[in-house]
């Protein structure tokens, strides 16, 4: 059964596309239209191929066939970082932060701000990523006492507000966040769910990708599943329940 939102544009629109390694079909013929400010939850047993078909929205993966839109416009992604260019921010369960560096210069990795000294030479300028970082983390209702601190020194919950601050602050138009809770406690991860519904008010569509279906019934509007690389179910969260997405996960009638 179909679920999807008939109003509005979707931000991403997959039609149709498979991923083969070898013999193996990976993502069969899967679509799926995802739109501004909806949380999608995308589950399914190991192997069942989410993990390929968030790797060809970030860009890790081309697809073999089918067809990617970011908004109006077809993608074809070759890189990651070309993928977070275009506004698709993926948060992996490592966080992919520096963890030596502290949380604003993380925020802005890559992307550092220069500032002219005695018309000469170029510096980052510390002082504006500073003031920059308390603005976002102020909008993610996030208090890090010390921002100079490295990432190594801050708890889980905070790492998972500096990488989500960093995809609000250059404007992401879709987060993708895999296994988000993960080896975090009860506050961390009611923390993480405020976040995701931070995004939501922004408008910022997010695709969470997780084994914990109290997570994904805490935050997703939309719940699809993958079994043995296909889709087989996209179901509003308020319409189902966690047997039903068992069944249909492990292929029970």
């Amino acid at each position: 059964m179909d679920n999807t939102p008939s109003q509005a544009t979707p931000i991403l629109r997959l039609e149709h596309v498979f991923k083969r390694f070898g013999g193996l079909t990976a993502v069969n013929d899967v679509s799926v239209d995802i739109y501004p400010g909806e949380v999608i939850g995308l589950v399914g047993d190991n192997g069942a191929g989410k993990s390929t078909l968030i790797k060809m929205i970030s860009g890790v993966y081309r697809p073999d066939g089918g067809r990617i839109y970011l908004g109006e416009e077809e993608i074809t992604l070759s890189s990651p970082m070309e993928a977070r260019n275009l506004g698709i921010e993926t948060i992996y369960q490592d966080l992919a932060l520096c963890e030596n560096l502290d949380a604003t210069v993380n925020i802005f990795l890559g992307k550092e701000p220069l500032r002219r000294m005695l018309g000469i030479f170029n510096q980052v300028d510390r002082p504006h990523m500073l003031e920059e970082s308390h603005k976002v983390l102020d909008r993610l209702d996030i208090k890090i006492p010390d921002l100079s601190k490295p990432i190594r020194q801050m708890s889980g919950g905070q790492r998972q507000a500096v990488a989500i601050a960093r995809a609000l602050y250059w404007n992401a138009r879709l987060v993708i966040m895999d296994e988000p809770t993960a080896a975090l406690g009860v506050p961390e991860q009611r923390k993480v769910h405020e976040l995701v519904h931070t995004l939501k008010d922004n408008n910022v569509p997010v695709i969470i990708i997780s084994h914990n279906l109290q997570d994904v019934f805490a935050t997703a509007d939309r719940i699809v599943v993958m079994r043995r690389g296909s889709k087989v179910g996209d179901l509003l969260a308020q319409d189902t329940s966690g047997d039903e997405l068992v069944s249909l996960m492990v292929g029970v009638d």
